[in-house]
């Protein structure tokens, strides 16, 4: 291959267990010390199996980043159960009598005992921390872990009653979607639990709106910035978590984009400054949408120029209803400071 321009050859690092402790003994590793250790679970296979394992009335979730704790979700989805993990010889005690590489299926005294306790064995019940309340329930498939692993994020919602909504509550801005009664309003609940100390830190709460919780299609955590997608009305929370584990407001992206964007548009619409003015009855394109249709022109007139015809421009134009009544569904923070939006009609 010689000096040659190509695929660049990446040697495979040995998955032999001794020259893998051989390594780490000798500090050869120049990787960070816990993603090393945790090549070791590449050297260990499970060979004994445990079925029909009797375990408490709750839905278990996940671990937590560092595997120190399991989370669950309490049988009436109110409260957050944190069961701290043990270690693989927490069991060993009743275990030891039973042979390796087998399935434990038998049906006998030892077999009954062991399904009856090998749960509370590997995991002990830390803490129970009470988390939703005024009949709004948990989203068993909602939950978010911060990347220090010390505290989750969880929602909670409770269906509105249509007829109880104020129209302006329902529709805060032109860009507010039509609710649809197979997926009615809801009122919303984020909750920010620190798992070591076992309390509720945090809560912030969204009052008629449509947030996806399930598989958190609605939220996304990228390190400490936590951004949450309003369907209802078309707007994208940005928050930071701090170290305190408290949400901090950072931007609302949506109908405005800046602080100083209402008092912008204030110089220039004066029946804004009216009492009776409702952000539902504007004409105007809400700020967002605005950008999106800026870049799409600018982009078509450049092609227009740069081609001699003004075929790009007829094609932005021809479109340029369909565009204004897109409507955000998903999105995903790629880093810090860009957002990944899906628009659809």
């Amino acid at each position: 291959m010689g000096d040659e321009p190509g695929i660049p050859v990446h040697r495979i690092p040995p998955q032999n267990l001794v020259v893998r402790l051989f390594h780490r003994e000798i500090h050869k590793s120049s990787h960070y010390q816990a993603h090393a250790n945790r090549t070791f679970y590449q050297n260990i296979t499970p060979n004994f199996t445990v079925t029909n394992v009797q375990k408490p009335p709750c839905f278990l979730r996940k671990f937590s980043p560092d595997g120190r704790f399991l989370i669950a979700f309490s049988n009436d989805q109110t409260s957050i159960e944190i069961f701290q993990y043990m270690g693989p010889s927490a069991a060993a005690d009743i275990l030891h009598w039973c042979e390796s590489g087998t399935v434990l299926k038998e049906n006998g005294p030892k077999t009954h005992e062991i399904r009856r306790n090998i749960f509370d064995r590997f995991f002990r019940l830390k803490h129970t921390v009470s988390v939703a309340t005024n009949g709004e329930q948990l989203n068993r498939e909602c939950s978010l872990f911060t990347d220090d692993g010390k505290y989750v994020i969880v929602g909670s919602a409770s269906v509105d009653v249509v007829n109880s909504i104020d129209h302006f509550d329902m529709y805060r801005n032109n860009e507010s979607v039509t609710p649809n009664p197979r997926s009615p309003l809801e009122d919303y609940t984020l909750h920010i639990v620190d798992i070591e100390m076992g309390r509720l830190t945090d809560s912030r709460t969204f009052m008629h709106d449509k947030i996806f919780l399930s598989h958190n299609q609605g939220l996304y955590l990228y390190r400490h910035t936590l951004a949450v997608l309003s369907v209802q009305h078309q707007t994208i929370h940005i928050f930071q978590i701090t170290p305190d584990g408290y949400f901090l407001d950072v931007r609302t992206i949506g109908r405005v984009c800046y602080e100083d964007d209402d008092y912008l548009l204030a110089t220039v619409c004066t029946d804004r400054m009216q009492r009776s003015y409702h952000h539902t009855r504007e004409k105007i394109i809400n700020s967002l949408k605005h950008r999106l249709l800026v870049f799409l022109y600018k982009r078509a007139e450049a092609i227009s120029k740069e081609e001699g015809n003004p075929r790009a421009l007829r094609e932005f134009f021809h479109y340029f209803d369909p565009l204004l009544r897109l409507r955000m569904w998903k999105m995903q923070l790629l880093d810090d400071v860009h957002l990944l939006i899906k628009i659809d009609s």
